[in-house]
C-alpha cells in the first residue's frame, strides 16, 4: 500500500535535519581544532652561529640543559702507581751447583739464618774429586821445583852448573807455584779440604736469611742447568731492605727523581704505610705496557713485608699553574682535547686545551685556559652538534663554494 505524499515529504524532511545537525557539529569541531593547532607549532629559534661561536637566544629550552662550572686552580695531586716487593740484590746471593753430582746432606732450610761462608749443603761430586786431584798434584810438582831450584841454587855457588841452568830452575819453580795456587783456590772456593774426597759444599759467601731452597737430599745437580727459567739450589737474602718495582707513566718521571720518597701501603696491611726511597729508573719504556720500571729501596727491619707481596706506592706531585676541570667537560678530536667556554650569557665557543693529567673524574690543563672561565660539563655534545650541522651546512652552500673562473 503506497503512503500517502505528506508522510514521504515528513520524513525526508526529518532524515535531511539529523544530517544538518551532523555536519554542523563536525564544522564546529575542525574549527576548534584549528584553531588550538597553532599553539602546538610553535618553532624553536635555532642558534645563531658565527665566528666559531654559538650563540641562543634568551629563554632558549636548550640551555637549560648545559651546565657550566669555573676551571680552578689545582692542588698538589695525589698519584697511586702499582708496585711489587722484590729482594734487594745488592745483598742477595743465588747459589747454583759449579759441578754435577748428587746431593748427600742438607744443612740449611729456609728461615734459617747463616753467616758468611757457612754451609748450605754437600755433594757428591766425582767432577769435583778431578779438581781436588789436579791441586794435588800441582802441589806435589811446585815442591818439586822448589827442591830442584834450591839445589842449583848451591850448584851454582860452587860453579858446577851454569846460570841458565840455574835461571831455568827457578821458572820452573815459579811456574809450577802459580799452577798450584790457581788449583787450589778454585777448589777452596767450594769447600775442598786437603784430601781428595769429592765432597762438594754449597755455601754461602753473604750473610743472611736462607729464603729458597730447591733441592733434596739423593737430587743430581748439574752446573748446566742454570740460566733464566731455572730456579737456583738457594737463595740467600737480607730480608730487612727489600726492593719496590714501580710502574710508572712517563709523566710520572719529573717527580720520581732519585732521593724522593713514597709511601707503600699493602692490602694485607690496611693500617699500615712503609717509606720507600727511589734509587734509579730504567733508561727504556716496556712495549707491552708503556711504564716505565722504577725501582725504589725499602726499609723493613719489622719483618712485615715479604717478597714478591703486591703494593701500592703514593707521592705527590706538585701541579702549580694548572687548572682543574671535570672529565666530563674534555672532548678528542684527533689527538687534540678542546671544550667549550661560556664567554657570554648564551654565547659557546670551544677552545683547545693541553692536558697534563687524566684522572677518572677530574683533569689537569697545562694551557688553554684562565682560571675562572666557565667551562661546559653537561651536554656539551648538544654544541659539538650545533657546531658541527652548522660547518656542514657552510661546506655544502653554493654561496660559499669557490666560482669557476671564465
Amino acid at each position: 500500500m503506497n503512503q500517502p505524499p505528506q508522510i514521504t515529504l515528513f520524513m525526508n524532511h526529518q532524515h535531511l535535519t539529523h544530517r544538518a545537525k551532523f555536519l554542523v557539529i563536525l564544522a564546529f569541531t575542525v574549527l576548534a581544532a584549528c584553531k588550538e593547532q597553532p599553539a602546538h607549532l610553535m618553532i624553536t629559534p635555532q642558534p645563531i652561529i658565527a665566528n666559531n661561536q654559538i650563540q641562543f637566544s634568551s629563554g632558549h629550552p636548550q640551555l637549560a640543559l648545559l651546565q657550566t662550572t669555573a676551571a680552578i686552580p689545582g692542588q698538589d695531586l695525589s698519584v697511586e702507581l702499582p708496585a711489587k716487593l722484590v729482594w734487594n740484590e745488592e745483598k742477595t746471593q743465588r747459589i747454583y751447583a759449579a759441578f754435577s753430582g748428587r746431593v748427600t746432606h742438607i744443612k740449611a732450610d729456609v728461615g734459617q739464618t747463616v753467616g758468611a761462608g757457612s754451609v748450605l749443603a754437600r755433594i757428591a761430586s766425582p767432577d769435583f774429586g778431578v779438581a781436588q786431584a789436579d791441586a794435588a798434584k800441582a802441589k806435589a810438582y811446585y815442591e818439586v821445583t822448589q827442591k830442584n831450584a834450591r839445589r842449583q841454587q848451591e850448584l851454582l855457588e860452587a860453579g858446577i852448573i851454569a846460570r841458565k841452568d840455574w835461571e831455568q830452575a827457578q821458572a820452573d819453580a815459579q811456574a809450577a807455584s802459580a799452577e798450584w795456587q790457581r788449583a787450589d783456590s778454585r777448589t777452596r772456593l767450594y769447600g775442598s779440604s786437603a784430601d781428595v774426597n769429592q765432597e762438594l759444599s754449597l755455601t754461602s759467601s753473604i750473610a743472611g736469611t736462607v729464603v729458597e731452597r730447591n733441592l733434596n737430599p739423593g737430587q743430581e745437580v748439574r752446573p748446566d742447568l742454570t740460566g733464566p727459567g731455572i730456579p737456583p739450589l738457594y737463595v740467600v737474602t737480607n730480608p730487612s731492605h727489600l726492593w719496590a718495582l714501580i710502574d710508572a707513566r712517563e709523566t710520572d718521571l719529573l717527580s720520581l727523581k732519585p732521593g724522593t720518597v713514597l709511601e707503600l701501603a699493602v692490602a694485607s696491611l690496611p693500617n699500615m704505610t712503609f717509606q720507600a726511597r727511589v734509587i734509579t729508573a730504567s733508561d727504556a719504556i716496556d712495549p707491552m705496557t708503556r711504564t716505565i720500571k722504577v725501582r725504589a729501596s725499602v726499609d723493613n727491619t719489622s719483618k712485615l713485608l715479604k717478597g714478591e707481596m703486591l703494593a701500592t706506592a703514593k707521592f705527590s706531585r706538585p701541579m702549580g699553574g694548572n687548572l682543574v676541570i671535570p672529565s666530563s667537560s674534555v672532548f678528542l678530536r684527533g689527538t687534540s682535547n678542546y671544550v667549550f667556554i661560556q664567554v657570554a650569557p648564551g654565547v659557546f665557543e670551544p677552545r683547545n686545551i693541553k692536558l697534563s693529567h687524566e684522572g677518572p673524574q677530574q683533569v689537569y690543563v697545562a694551557e688553554g685556559l684562565k682560571t675562572g672561565e666557565m667551562v661546559v660539563t653537561r651536554n656539551g655534545l648538544l654544541l659539538e652538534r650545533e657546531l658541527r650541522n652548522a660547518q656542514e651546512e657552510a661546506q655544502q652552500s653554493p654561496l660559499l663554494q669557490p666560482k669557476a673562473k671564465p
